[in-house]
C-alpha cells in the first residue's frame, strides 16, 4: 500500500508485523504517513499451542503452518518452538506455497501418529482455508486456527483477534485523521479482544472430549 503512496494518510485495520513489513517506524511513533491496528501480539502464538494440548493432550508432534515470506510467519514459529518443549511437543514446520506442496506436506507429516497442526495467522492461510480444513480432516489431524472463519468452514479450534472490533477501532482513526491529527502520532494498537472458537462437531469426528473450561470461556461454539 505505500508503494503507492507516502504522502495520503493510510489506516490498516489489520496489519501481521507493520514494523518488520516497514510500514511504520515503531509502534509508539509510526513516523509516516500509515498506522493502524495489528492483527495479533506474538505472545499469542504460545497461546495456539497451549490450547492444542488443552484440546487433544495427546499431541507429542506439531506442524506449524506458515507463510516463510513473511516476517509474521518467522516470527510466530519462533515463539511456537521457544514454548515446545514446556507442553511437551516437538514442532516443525510446514511452509504454505502452493496447493500440492501443502498438501504433499501435511500428508507426509499425518503418516506418523500423534500429530496436530497450527496454522498461524496468514493471508495465504486465509487463501488456503478450504484446504488445510480438509486436509486436517482427512487425516485427523487437530488443527488450531487464527481465526473464526476457520472453525465456522469445519475447523476445530481458533483463537484471535476480533475482526469487527478491528474495523470499528480503524474507522475511528480515520475519523480522527479526518479531523486533523497525522498519521506518524497515532499510535499502532495491538488488539484489545480475542474470541475463541470451538466446532463441537468436528471435535466428535475426531473423538476429542472439549474441556468444560474450555467450553465456558467460548465466545463461538458451533454444533
Amino acid at each position: 500500500m505505500l508503494h503507492a503512496t507516502r504522502t495520503v494518510p493510510v489506516v490498516f485495520a489489520f496489519a501481521a508485523d507493520p514494523v518488520g513489513s516497514g510500514y511504520i517506524e515503531s509502534l509508539s511513533r509510526p513516523g509516516s504517513n500509515a498506522t493502524g491496528f495489528l492483527l495479533f501480539e506474538y505472545d499469542l502464538s504460545a497461546k495456539w499451542l497451549d490450547l492444542l494440548k488443552q484440546i487433544a493432550p495427546g499431541v507429542t508432534r506439531v506442524a506449524v503452518l506458515r507463510n516463510p515470506s513473511e516476517m509474521a510467519g518467522i516470527g510466530q514459529f519462533a515463539i511456537i518452538q521457544s514454548v515446545a518443549r514446556s507442553v511437551g511437543v516437538d514442532v516443525s514446520v510446514i511452509n504454505l506455497r502452493d496447493a500440492g506442496e501443502i498438501e504433499q506436506a501435511v500428508t507426509a507429516f499425518a503418516r506418523s501418529s500423534n500429530g496436530g497442526l497450527v496454522v498461524v495467522a496468514s493471508a495465504l492461510a486465509t487463501v488456503q482455508r478450504a484446504l488445510l480444513i480438509e486436509l486436517a480432516a482427512r487425516h485427523r489431524l487437530p488443527a488450531v486456527y487464527s481465526e473464526r472463519t476457520f472453525v465456522a468452514g469445519g475447523g476445530l479450534i481458533s483463537y484471535g483477534a476480533d475482526l469487527a472490533e478491528g474495523y470499528r477501532r480503524a474507522a475511528g482513526y480515520v475519523d480522527r485523521i479526518l479531523k486533523g491529527e497525522k498519521p506518524a502520532e497515532l499510535p499502532a494498537q495491538a488488539p484489545t479482544k480475542y474470541e475463541l472458537a470451538i466446532n463441537l462437531k468436528t471435535a466428535k469426528a475426531l473423538g476429542l472430549t472439549i474441556p468444560p473450561a474450555m467450553l465456558a470461556r467460548a465466545d463461538t461454539i458451533i454444533e
